[in-house]
């Protein structure tokens, strides 16, 4: 699928900055950046779930501890 990506000035220079630095495309830094931000988030809500079904479990002796 194709987008737009509009980006500030300051963004579009610095991502160049380190595309050139790094000696890839503007386009395989966004990608990869797409790529950590999904993985991240991902695997945050899977710990706020874990810990949901894990309160929800204890849930009793965790108000007798109380």
């Amino acid at each position: 699928m194709a987008m737009n990506l509009r980006l500030r000035d300051d963004q579009t220079d610095a991502l160049k900055q380190r595309a050139e630095q790094e000696g890839v495309s503007m386009h395989a830094i966004v990608l990869k950046a797409v790529d950590d931000y999904l993985s991240r988030t991902a695997q945050e809500a899977m710990v706020r779930k874990t810990a949901q079904e894990q309160a929800a479990k204890w849930h009793e002796l965790l108000e007798r501890l109380k």
